[in-house]
């Protein structure tokens, strides 16, 4: 439900469409004169996400060194931020976790694993344990669980990083419920993903193009159906994949077909629609800043994520701001469409952040 309190702020236009990114930021130790502090105090983004590696540089050291060092540096990022801030990671568990134990952090297990066993119990337990280390150190926002089928077993990004609970739409729906209500315990915000499905594709998103005309099945969806029945969805991320029946020409992330028949009309989600990263190849080697955010909230995006850590040239929050706002000033983009996201990232921020 949304908190009228945030709404009725009176809120600039550009103070509306920062609330539309998540950005990614470099530094682990930050002072009161650090570009992301003078970023939030300045322009007032929606959210910040963490990465332990600079992968553009391959450095070990990104954002996340200890946890008191995390902690201390969401307490900062939260001080400067006049509205509550989203404060997100990827810590799905197994080979893809941010925390991890050579930073001081408790090992996880992969949601194969947690498929595998078949334990609600136990896939509960785990996911606990993964959000109240969240909340230990002041993240809010955890981008997981992963609920893509394990359809093809040679997807190099989903399948062979085991980071699907499984092939069965009813296995994971029942896992990605026992992550959910784990995290819920700790008030975490939880993302669902990759909609409308990856594990079909055999393309790496974040390497190019991907095409899943020719493999993505309609029971992918079975997930996404499940959760959003039982409301625990409170947000989804797009994946930057291509059906030629969906879209002849825009991959899902910017689709109207997907984002708003078959994800809000079909399948009934009213919450936040979240970008997966915009820098990666897939959207990145062919529609310019402009283009995409253009693209994006057409199509029906609330929020875009850019992490800034997959290119070397970083994308500023201000230019991002400058370029929704030169769509709706010039009428490409109404204010409306921008209003109707914003009502929809803050009543979330109101459910999990207040």
């Amino acid at each position: 439900m949304l908190d009228n309190k945030l709404y009725n702020r009176k809120l600039s236009l550009r103070e509306k469409i920062a609330q539309l990114f998540i950005i990614g930021f470099k530094g682990s130790d930050i002072s009161d004169d650090s570009e992301i502090l003078r970023t939030i105090e300045l322009e007032k983004p929606g959210g910040v996400i963490l990465f332990d590696q600079d992968m553009v540089h391959n450095k070990p050291v990104h954002n996340i060194k200890s946890p008191e060092q995390v902690k201390n540096l969401t307490r900062l990022l939260k001080e400067k931020s006049e509205l509550p801030l989203i404060i997100g990671v990827d810590q799905e568990g197994g080979l893809i976790h941010r925390l991890k134990p050579e930073y001081g952090f408790p090992e996880t297990v992969s949601h194969k694993h947690m498929g595998n066993k078949d334990d609600l119990v136990y896939t509960r337990t785990k996911s606990e344990e993964i959000a109240k280390v969240l909340s230990e150190v002041g993240i809010n926002l955890n981008f997981a669980p992963v609920v893509d089928l394990e359809s093809n077993k040679k997807s190099s990004i989903i399948s062979k990083r085991e980071r699907s609970f499984g092939s069965s739409a009813e296995l994971v729906t029942r896992h990605a419920m026992a992550y959910v209500e784990g995290h819920q315990k700790y008030r975490i915000l939880t993302c669902c993903k990759h909609f409308p499905g990856h594990g079909s594709a055999a393309g790496d998103s974040h390497a190019g193009f991907v095409d899943v005309t020719e493999t993505w099945q309609k029971n992918e969806l079975k997930p996404y159906k499940n959760l959003i029945a039982e409301e625990k969805c409170p947000m989804i991320m797009t994946a930057h994949i291509f059906h030629s029946d969906w879209d002849s020409s825009l991959p899902a992330t910017f689709s109207e077909k997907v984002l708003q028949k078959i994800l809000r009309d079909e399948l009934g989600f009213t919450g936040v629609v979240i970008s997966d990263d915009m820098q990666m190849r897939a959207i990145s080697d062919t529609y310019s800043l402009k283009d995409s955010l253009l693209h994006g909230l057409n199509g029906g995006l609330d929020m875009f994520c850019f992490g800034n850590n997959l290119l070397p040239t970083e994308v500023k929050l201000s230019e991002a701001i400058d370029a929704v706002e030169e769509l709706v000033i010039n009428k490409k983009i109404s204010l409306e469409r921008i209003d109707q996201s914003v009502k929809r990232i803050l009543g979330l921020k109101s459910d999990y952040l207040l």
